[in-house]
């Protein structure tokens, strides 16, 4: 009697283990590929220049140091801005707004949709065509679109612009989700769940999640990558963060005038998105491969 009460605890320390086991492998695989690696190298290279490039900028990024469009020189090394505020303060301190948006508006479509997905996969009733019809109609609008009408309508609040780009992002996660749910629900150890009576939560979060976390992870980085191009966009446009502020695409927006005169004010934060979105994408290609076992690499498992 002894003995299997000493066993049962030890199943059950083992379950998380088992269940983490094919994410493991999943970035075990993905960081053999040498795409994964660049990818991540970037993404690092970019994060570092946002959260600790503003300890390194020489002036405070409003800070007015010379005339507008001056060239580099001593006391600007990338010159000024419009105004006549150094290029390389601003951008060391611009990168901290889009990839702060960026993440919050992935995390939260990435929570919206893969909870619609799971719940629409699961019903196996009505309830599955209502979630999914709601989603067509969803990506039945342009996302640029969607977005300039929320924000005409109610102003530029960044809170609004988490929420929105959120929203445009949840529907390809729902469907997704789905997607890899289906064939889940429908397996033996689910049905046994549900034959002894397991609340539905539990069997969301607990059986059917857990399987289709390589599949998720995979989505995030697709998403991650869409979320900063549409909040670049956004930004350059006027509807992110506002002057005097300093933000990447705010700053394409305010010096593209100049830019035969002075291109880095443009230069510098193009150059950062470009590498932030290809990245990204090159991240998500790295897991995208590892999943379906492409250039495994003779990993052991």
């Amino acid at each position: 009697m002894s003995g299997s009460a000493a066993a049962a605890p030890a199943v059950m320390s083992d379950a998380p283990r088992r269940r983490q086991r094919p994410l493991i492998l999943l970035f075990r695989r993905a960081w053999r590929l040498g795409r994964t690696k660049v990818g991540v190298a970037l993404v690092l290279l970019l994060v570092a220049t946002a959260l600790i490039g503003p300890f390194f900028a020489p002036h405070d990024p409003t800070e007015f140091v010379g005339l507008a469009y001056s060239k580099p020189s001593a006391n600007a090394l990338l010159g000024t801005d419009n105004l006549g505020r150094d290029v390389l303060s601003r951008f060391l301190w611009g990168g901290r707004s889009i990839l702060g948006l960026s993440l919050a508006a992935t995390a939260l479509g990435l929570s919206f949709g893969a909870a619609i997905g799971l719940i629409a996969a699961y019903s196996r009733s009505f309830l599955d065509d209502a979630l999914m019809r709601g989603m067509d109609v969803i990506l039945a609008f342009p996302s640029i679109v969607l977005a300039l009408v929320a924000i005409a309508t109610v102003g530029p609040k960044l809170w609004l612009l988490v929420l929105i780009v959120a929203i445009t992002t949840a529907p390809r996660v729902a469907r997704v989700t789905r997607g890899a749910s289906v064939e889940v629900v429908e397996r033996d150890f689910v049905q046994a769940a549900e034959a002894i009576g397991e609340p539905r939560r539990k069997i969301l979060l607990g059986d059917i999640l857990p399987n289709i976390t390589s599949t998720l992870m995979v989505e995030s980085s697709l998403r991650l990558t869409y979320s900063i191009g549409l909040i670049a966009g956004l930004s350059f446009l006027g509807f992110g963060l506002q002057p005097p502020n300093a933000d990447w695409g705010l700053m394409i927006n305010e010096n593209r005038q100049g830019l035969t005169i002075q291109p880095w004010g443009v230069v510098m934060p193009v150059i950062a998105i470009a590498l932030l979105t290809i990245g990204t994408s090159m991240i998500g290609d790295g897991l995208s491969r590892a999943a379906a076992g492409i250039d495994r690499g003779g990993i052991e498992e």
